[in-house]
């Protein structure tokens, strides 16, 4: 495991029961390594995209009938409730675009789940999220590029998922939780550094 200080990213200001926020692009494994997490932690998980469709239907329905910007103030809410219960939290791929759901996160620790287009390219198949209808995994990396920037501002510690094993990543991120360590980035060398 490669441990690189995230330059962008406050370390987290609160204690040891902050939430814990996980964010990165769709395919990441934000859900599966969220609830593993949380097990490992002893502590609640949340997937805000299921508590929307359980509350409000199927997400691709909303962005039909409703739009995105609706959909957005809806996983806002969700995303506020999920973090006033605490524990692991996974949040949508879109939802560090919204406003109010940055805001929200201020106190949480925020781990970000990065992945390749080639390892996101079999996880996505066949998708019927709704940003990815026309456009697979070129519209996947437009998306993950329009984020980019935003994913880096607010992450506390980096883990990447392409092509690690995702009990490894699990025991990283749970490892950098209790240790409370300085901002990391772990995961394999790319061009561009380590991710």
């Amino acid at each position: 495991m490669t441990h690189t200080p995230e330059p962008a990213a406050a370390s987290p200001s609160a204690g040891p029961a902050a939430p814990v926020v996980i964010i990165g692009p769709m395919g990441a494994g934000k859900s599966s390594v969220g609830k593993r997490v949380a097990k490992a932690l002893g502590v609640p998980f949340t997937d805000t995209d299921r508590v929307i469709v359980r509350e409000h239907g199927p997400i691709p329905g909303i962005f039909a009938d409703r739009g995105e910007a609706a959909f957005r103030a809806l996983e806002a809410a969700a995303v506020r409730a999920a973090l006033s219960t605490g524990g692991v939290i996974a949040v949508g791929g879109g939802a560090v675009t919204h406003v109010a759901t940055r805001e929200a996160m201020a106190g949480a620790r925020i781990v970000l789940l990065t992945v390749s287009p080639e390892a996101v390219a079999d996880r996505i198949a066949g998708s019927d999220r709704p940003l990815l209808a026309s456009g697979g995994i070129d519209a996947w990396q437009t998306i993950m590029d329009a984020r980019a920037a935003t994913y880096a501002e607010l992450a506390h510690a980096v883990f990447d998922t392409s092509r690690r094993p995702m009990s490894r990543v699990v025991d990283d991120v749970v490892a950098w939780l209790r240790d409370e360590t300085p901002p990391v980035r772990t995961g394999a060398p790319t061009s561009e550094g380590t991710v």
